[in-house]
């Protein structure tokens, strides 16, 4: 797969599935909001950190991805090639909202109490 399509550029890009959208449409917005987030996940990662904190970040990016094809793919369109069967993109289910949220009740129990805004900056 190339990273440029030779097609011109119009003001829209193509979803998953070839439905044309304005490139300022919310999902492509959304996506790309997606993928910048995913970086800093993976700059996080390349830092010395405990086993259990990269594999909870491998975990939270590999979901990230399925949101981000999710997104990208036009529901109306998401039929593989003989036009019955749905495409397998997994969804984000319950346990998946559970594990992060057990994971950030254990993160803020070792943090003191927040009692000002921190700006992001001083090291990488």
């Amino acid at each position: 797969m190339k990273i440029y399509t030779k097609t011109g550029d119009n003001g829209t890009t193509a979803l998953f599935g070839g439905t044309r959208v304005s490139k300022n449409d919310i999902r492509i917005e959304s996506y790309g909001t997606l993928d910048e987030l995913n970086s800093h996940l993976g700059l996080i990662r390349d830092q010395e950190i405990d086993a259990h904190s990269q594999a909870i970040l491998i975990k939270i990016q590999e979901k990230l991805f399925v949101i981000g094809a999710i997104l990208a793919t036009d529901p109306d369109k998401a039929l593989l090639k003989n036009g019955k069967e749905r495409l397998d993109i997994k969804r984000i289910s319950d346990l998946d909202i559970a594990l992060l949220e057990t994971e950030m009740d254990t993160m803020e129990e070792q943090l003191p109490p927040m009692t000002h805004f921190i700006l992001p900056g001083g090291h990488q």
